[in-house]
């Protein structure tokens, strides 16, 4: 569960910068890493786990648990 948080929360950061026109390197640099630090790699394996089904089950059960409390 915590991966599928933590995906959830770097994609939404991405997705809020992405925008703007800056480069994936240079989103990872000034937003993301400084919350999450993880490399480059890391960071697109999570780009890439957002399409996973798996993951985006994770996701919505996530989303789902959050909702009752």
């Amino acid at each position: 569960m915590s991966y599928a948080h933590r995906v959830t929360e770097v994609l939404r950061i991405y997705e809020e910068h992405a925008r703007s026109g800056l480069s994936n390197r240079e989103i990872l640099r000034r937003y993301i890493w400084p919350v999450y630090p993880i490399c480059e790699k890391t960071f697109y394996n999570i780009i890439n786990a957002s399409a996973d089904p798996r993951i985006m089950a994770r996701q919505s059960e996530l989303d789902a648990q959050l909702t009752l409390f």
